[in-house]
């Protein structure tokens, strides 16, 4: 299991409508994470400073692999064209990524 962190900016006006459509994700889009080896998902917000902070836990075998899975898939394509509108991403990010992805530093169970 590998723990990921990642960062993101959000939108002010999109905030109301970004906490609405995380109240009630798609079920095919939950299914696609699940099938794709994320466990123990969230999302976090920080105002007013409007960053969004996303820790998951990766199950699987080849990261690489099921994440180009996801991004496959038609669903999770159709959520993010949803999403993607009210999201910032940072300028620091790396070369290929939306969301920043953040190493740890430190963990303890």
């Amino acid at each position: 299991m590998t723990r990921h962190g990642q960062v993101i900016g959000l939108s002010a006006e999109a905030i109301a409508d970004y906490r609405a459509l995380h109240a009630a994700v798609w079920p095919a889009v939950l299914a696609q994470i699940s099938a794709c080896n994320i466990r123990n998902y969230s999302i976090f917000l920080k105002e007013p400073e409007n960053l969004l902070f996303a820790y998951f836990e990766y199950h699987g075998e080849d990261f690489d692999a099921d994440m180009a899975r996801m991004a496959a898939d038609p669903e999770t394509r159709r959520w993010w064209a949803v999403c993607m509108p009210m999201q910032r991403p940072l300028d620091s990010r790396a070369p290929g990524e939306w969301w920043a992805n953040m190493p740890e530093v430190f963990h303890h169970d």
